[in-house]
């Protein structure tokens, strides 16, 4: 199984810019950034780009799936 995680909190900070103002850089709720950032919610690919563009960084660097190991499955 995979998670997706982000950077966009780091990247945030990094810019000084806050929730609200990255939503409305990119047409969303403050909400639905703050849970990106704690990986509540997978957006749509326009809103990855979108927020991979305010940051001037490629959409691979700000989201990423890491696989999830449970302890059960290894073999």
């Amino acid at each position: 199984m995979y998670i997706l995680k982000t950077r966009i909190h780091e990247f945030r900070k990094e810019m000084n810019i806050q929730q609200a103002e990255l939503a409305e850089m990119v047409g969303a709720r403050r909400e639905t950034i703050g849970k990106l950032e704690n990986g509540k919610y997978n957006p749509s690919l326009k809103l990855a780009m979108d927020i991979a563009n305010v940051f001037h960084k490629p959409v691979e660097e700000v989201f990423r799936f890491e696989k999830i190991t449970n302890d059960d499955d290894e073999d």
